[in-house]
């Protein structure tokens, strides 16, 4: 899944673009710009690709129907990769409410609502909340109270089994 939000700076706003893998619910990739052009949602999802090495032909791809997901440049990107689209239905928050979620969550549970600085003050936040919280400390009810590095390493585990 994947989503973009709005943090306030001193600067202007900045955005943030992220991808979630739902079966872990961990943040496999994300970027904060300055623009909110097509760019950041590419580069987000090139990140999540070269980390996790999906196989393309497997994997679904759900995203809201911003212009950014929507754009040829995008749309490209993912036929290149072989990669399934899926987009929320119109007006349809509840179809994103996972990655919708993740966001209330790094702004209630970390920002709350705080200006940044700048560009660089936010990325710093937004590192240490996504990289050293949210994936390797923060529980979720939905993996049986466990933090996705730990539901990741569970289901590599039985795997092996």
């Amino acid at each position: 899944m994947t989503d973009i939000t709005y943090l306030p700076t001193a600067a202007g706003w900045v955005y943030l673009a992220a991808v979630l893998d739902l079966y872990s619910r961990k943040i496999v990739g994300w970027s904060i710009s300055e623009s909110l052009a097509t760019p950041l949602v590419s580069d987000v999802l090139r990140q999540a690709i070269q980390t996790r090495r999906p196989d393309g032909k497997q994997l679904l791809h759900h995203s809201d129907r911003g212009c950014q997901h929507t754009s040829d440049d995008y749309q490209q990107t993912l036929r290149t990769l072989g990669i399934t689209c899926s987009m929320s239905r119109v007006g349809c928050c509840y179809d994103n409410a996972v990655m919708e979620r993740f966001f209330w969550l790094l702004k209630h549970e970390w920002t709350k609502f705080d200006s940044f600085a700048d560009i660089n003050e936010a990325r710093l936040s937004v590192f240490r909340y996504i990289e050293t919280f949210y994936n390797t400390k923060r529980i979720h009810q939905t993996l049986g109270y466990l933090t996705p590095a730990e539901s990741e390493t569970q289901y590599e585990t039985n795997l092996a089994v």
